[in-house]
């Protein structure tokens, strides 16, 4: 079987992808601004992938065209809302309330997908969500209950709160997309994303502060806009398409797995019992829902 016939191998490796991102939008939340990051992002993937989405755009866009209110909708949304408002976010607030945030996704995008579209989950999908969700809670807080207890929120909270529906949105709404193909479709929604972007990036430059060129923040443009962009796109996008928002969404609950094992191997860090906890417990859920 090919690799584009894998869902859920797709869906980990973008989340894998998408992990990195989260990590480094933090790490870096004072060296590079948070519209800067997402506009340089979203222009070097539209450059990256014109040349060989040409064929195919040429060959599609009228199909394109015919579709255009969702192609703008999933734009606004998953491309130049969703990073803008994480990266925005996470000027504010810490990683744990943003991961927190983050893993109510998967049900944010069951609730969108029933209102919108009245799509239904089964008992097991219900039961592998909440089973996923408790590992996911049980990482992130350390399973420390007293995290949760002294957890304090702020407007970054709200902005990362609001980037999640975005991304909701966009993960319910691409089962309406075209049946374009892949590169056209990531190639047209890089670049009305970059174009939305433009204003508020000329902003933040001119009034708020410009980006400093220098390698650090040159690597770190350079690896969002290829792996997370490009690569974890592709991925989510053809994992959507294949079995669906509601069990594709539930794989954003690998996120703590990742940024976890991340923080071992790379930080030094000492893998501890509420990691393989954790971990188990996300695993099952993920099994319970995508069981046919």
């Amino acid at each position: 079987m090919k690799l584009k016939d894998r869902p859920y191998l797709l869906l980990t490796l973008a989340v894998l992808f998408w992990s990195g991102n989260f990590i480094l939008g933090r790490a870096f939340h004072t060296a590079i601004p948070p519209v800067a990051l997402a506009f340089w992002r979203w222009l070097g993937a539209a450059l990256i992938v014109t040349c060989p989405a040409l064929p195919f755009l040429r060959r599609d866009y009228r199909l394109l065209l015919d579709h255009w209110k969702v192609i703008l909708a999933l734009s606004i949304m998953g491309i130049a809302a969703f990073n803008t408002l994480v990266y925005t976010g996470l000027q504010y607030t810490g990683a744990i309330n943003a991961f927190l945030i983050q893993s109510l996704m998967p049900v944010i995008i069951v609730l969108m997908s029933f209102v919108m579209f009245g799509e239904r989950v089964t008992r097991l999908q219900g039961l592998g969500i909440l089973v996923s969700l408790s590992g996911a809670i049980l990482i992130i807080t350390r399973g420390d209950v007293e995290v949760l207890r002294s957890l304090s929120f702020n407007h970054g909270d709200l902005l990362v709160i609001a980037a999640v529906v975005c991304y909701a949105g966009y993960s319910v709404l691409l089962g309406r997309r075209p049946r374009v193909h892949p590169l056209a479709f990531i190639a047209t929604t890089f670049w009305l994303g970059t174009l939305i972007l433009v204003p508020l990036y000329l902003w933040e430059t001119l009034a708020v502060a410009a980006l400093e060129i220098k390698p650090s923040n040159l690597l770190v443009i350079g690896y969002v806009m290829v792996f997370p962009s490009i690569v974890s796109y592709l991925c989510f996008n053809r994992g959507v398409e294949l079995v669906g928002a509601n069990r594709a969404g539930l794989f954003i609950h690998l996120m703590p797995v990742f940024g976890s094992l991340m923080a071992v191997f790379f930080l030094g860090e000492v893998f501890c019992w509420f990691h393989g906890l954790g971990i188990m417990l996300i695993g099952a859920g993920i099994y319970l829902a995508t069981i046919r």
